[in-house]
């Protein structure tokens, strides 16, 4: 008894001895941090931060971590962990073409001609598995171009029928609440599908002309007719400077073009979004059909899930298999019944695996791919293939990660929505989560890495900093943050997350003070205990 209350003693007296020297350096660390903070200019914002050892638990610096936040793109990392988590790593989307119809000796298909998209984000020119940067390759339809040669090697050379293109998979709900009119135009807001040809966008390229005062060379890839352009860009003398706008109104497939082009100028080139995905993917299916000799009889039109008809209770007796009520529609926008026979594939595509894209997604900020994989949660794992599914979903899988619903609340699965909101600790408990499940090491090998790729590549790129943090970023207007993991001095494994709301600063401003509160963490973030 006396020698156990002796061991007992001598570890209290230990323990007293070693606190000292544990808060010495916490202390340290939280000086550092609101150093930084103390900034004039940087004081005006909100400020939300948690840093925990990975190992311990141990909070080592928290401030309003527990406040609701506009995260931007730190939403990425919910709907990536619970794919990888819900779905796997390994699935694949797969784009078929089918019919109804029956295809005789003669190469004539007597029915309609189906393209079928499932979801797959990559039918483009990107280049996988993602390396350093995103990489295309001059083919952005190349997938499209192989289903069109597979139907030539089937022997089809009249299609009867109609070339419809069919994106029910997902309701048609291209845009998530919350998301400004202004990201409508640009890659960022991309509409969503079920069925994206490179990544909803056409390339629309820039050149000045020969001589002052003529119009500018405008081009657009792929499918140069999908929009009507009104250009009215003047080439202007040599260093004049570059100054040109975009506009497209919603619904509209005019782009109008203005401004000026220098006569020296190298030339612009801006992704710009579609309208409707289906319909641009039906007009270039026939498109490239037709350059193959096939003749095509009939028209082209769309078949999507309308979201209400998943909001109702109403029961309808020739119910398509693929789930909801969908709409056939001809180029006049009339609906059309659909026949219930059983279809026959034709062609298909199938994706790379899923982590591939998922890559992607974090390394670069993908917010297309992100909100196809909120609605394939919602598919696969839940009640629809729509965003409230895949938010219902997401919630469950957090639940399950013992994040409380209090704790965040989302419109979205890319963080475009400045609705969303979500506290640091809710983003270091989903890392830290994260770390013990058998998808967590993939998971976090998705993340960009410091001076090395991704988001990350030109920050924290010192020789000292390079290769140390693996973190997601997250910018929209007066928000940015950053959260990940960070090795320290000590050798430490840290889980952080800093998120910044309501500046009215240079990005850029925000964007060091971030890198230099993270600078902190890895030289004074003590060892583990």
């Amino acid at each position: 008894m006396l020698r156990r209350r002796s061991v007992a003693r001598l570890l209290s007296i230990v323990l007293l001895l070693a606190a000292p020297a544990l808060a010495a350096p916490v202390k340290l660390l939280q000086d550092r941090v609101a150093g930084v903070l103390s900034a004039p200019d940087l004081a005006r914002g909100f400020w939300g931060i948690e840093v925990v050892s990975l190992s311990t638990g141990k909070t080592l610096y928290s401030q309003n971590a527990d406040k609701l936040f506009t995260p931007a793109s730190n939403t990425k990392l919910f709907t990536t962990a619970a794919a990888l988590a819900l779905i796997g790593a390994e699935y694949k989307f797969r784009t078929t073409v089918e019919t109804t119809g029956t295809l005789d000796r003669y190469g004539r298909l007597n029915g309609d001609l189906i393209l079928v998209g499932r979801g797959d984000p990559n039918l483009s020119g990107r280049e996988l598995p993602y390396d350093l940067r995103t990489q295309r390759n001059d083919d952005p339809i190349q997938a499209l171009e192989s289903l069109a040669d597979a139907l030539v090697q089937k022997g089809v050379k009249f299609i009867d029928g109609d070339i419809v293109a069919d994106d029910s998979y997902f309701a048609f709900e291209r845009y998530g609440e919350g998301w400004s009119q202004d990201d409508l135009v640009w890659a960022d807001g991309a509409p969503v599908s079920a069925l994206t040809i490179n990544d909803n966008v056409v390339f629309v390229n820039i050149l000045p002309a020969d001589r002052p005062g003529e119009k500018a060379f405008v081009s657009v890839k792929p499918f140069a007719d999908y929009y009507h352009l009104d250009n009215r860009i003047i080439t202007t003398p040599a260093g004049t400077g570059r100054k040109f706008f975009v506009n497209r109104e919603p619904g509209s497939t005019v782009l109008t073009l203005w401004g000026n082009m220098p006569l020296d100028d190298a030339g612009a080139n801006e992704a710009l979004a579609i309208e409707d995905p289906a319909e641009f993917a039906a007009g270039l299916f026939r498109q490239l059909l037709e350059k193959r000799g096939i003749v095509i009889y009939g028209h082209q039109r769309t078949r999507h899930t309308e979201l209400a008809t998943l909001s109702t209770f109403s029961v309808t007796a020739n119910a398509p298999s693929r789930g909801g009520n969908v709409n056939d529609k001809d180029n006049d926008g009339q609906s059309r019944p659909l026949k219930s026979d059983q279809p026959i594939t034709l062609a298909s595509y199938e994706s790379k695996p899923l982590l591939q894209d998922v890559r992607v997604v974090n390394k670069v900020s993908q917010n297309l791919h992100a909100e196809i994989l909120l609605r394939l949660l919602g598919r696969e794992r839940g009640t629809a293939g729509t965003i409230e599914g895949g938010l219902e979903v997401l919630r469950g899988f957090l639940t399950q990660a013992g994040i409380p619903n209090d704790q965040y609340v989302f419109y979205d699965g890319s963080g475009l929505s400045r609705q969303n909101l979500v506290t640091p600790h809710a983003i270091v408990e989903l890392l830290r989560y994260s770390s013990t499940q058998p998808w967590g090491a993939a998971y976090k090998a998705t993340f960009p890495v410091s001076g090395v790729d991704g988001s990350l590549s030109d920050r924290l790129n010192s020789p000292r900093m390079q290769s140390r943090i693996v973190a997601k970023t997250g910018s929209l207007g007066g928000v940015k943050a950053l959260s990940g993991y960070a090795t320290s001095d000590a050798g430490q494994v840290v889980v952080f997350s800093i998120v910044s709301n309501n500046f009215n600063l240079p990005a850029k401003r925000v964007t060091d003070a971030i890198d230099q509160i993270v600078q902190a963490i890895v030289e004074d973030a003590p060892a583990g205990h």
